[in-house]
């Protein structure tokens, strides 16, 4: 399969209703072309996978402020209004998820685990209709894995295998993601011959990676 395509067919694997992660925190680490395009494309529908909502003018907040999500699933909404106001209007669905434990949800996912058993939450509303469970007298939430259609995400050195690196916090929820998710579309910062990354460089390994999108579409 040819891996290098353009940001027009990568993008074309997204439909309206599909769930997308998409890697970053506050913006930092968000393939924004990417969502150039989904605009571009008014895509609706989307179920948004991410650590945050990120600002109204930024990344992930720029789908959220043109409406085009309909769930979102994260840890953190606070620098964005635009999230909190439409999820009190009930235009948009909100499930708040703490941080440590969406990252685990997400790492299950991509490991194919059936769930992992975690204290935090106990007591509040994150409780609320889950399976709980006590082992050696401490009380468990089970919190299962979940997945996505599609992820995005930002790498900053990638080889044309999928070989991906990133670049310093840039890197946050990226490599998670790219294992979770039926289909993966990484936008390189700079696309580099095979080789030129040392193995030991490599944190998402090729076989994660369904396309690569050159950021500078004209080189």
């Amino acid at each position: 399969m040819k891996k290098i395509v353009s940001i027009e067919y990568a993008i074309e694997n997204i439909k309206d209703g599909m769930t997308i992660m998409i890697g970053g925190f506050l913006g930092c680490g968000t393939p924004e072309k990417f969502i150039d395009e989904i605009i571009k494309r008014d895509i609706q529908n989307l179920t948004i996978i991410a650590n945050d909502t990120s600002f109204i003018d930024k990344g992930i907040g720029r789908l959220i402020a043109n409406k085009q999500v309909k769930k979102v699933i994260t840890s953190h909404i606070g620098t964005n209004p635009e999230t909190g106001k439409q999820m009190h209007s009930k235009d948009l669905e909100v499930n708040l998820v703490p941080q440590g434990t969406l990252v685990e949800q997400i790492r299950c996912g991509g490991m194919g685990l059936g769930g992992f058993l975690t204290p935090t939450g106990i007591g509040t509303m994150v409780e609320e209709g889950k399976e709980k469970m006590k082992i050696d007298g401490k009380e468990y939430i089970l919190e299962k894995p979940i997945r996505a259609d599609i992820t995005l995400i930002l790498g900053n050195r990638v080889d044309k295998k999928g070989n991906v690196t990133y670049r310093k916090s840039a890197r946050n929820f990226n490599p998670i993601m790219a294992m979770a998710a039926d289909k993966v579309i990484v936008l390189a910062e700079n696309l580099l011959e095979i080789g030129e990354i040392e193995p030991e460089d490599v944190i998402t390994p090729s076989i994660f990676i369904d396309y690569i999108v050159k950021e500078k579409q004209n080189v």
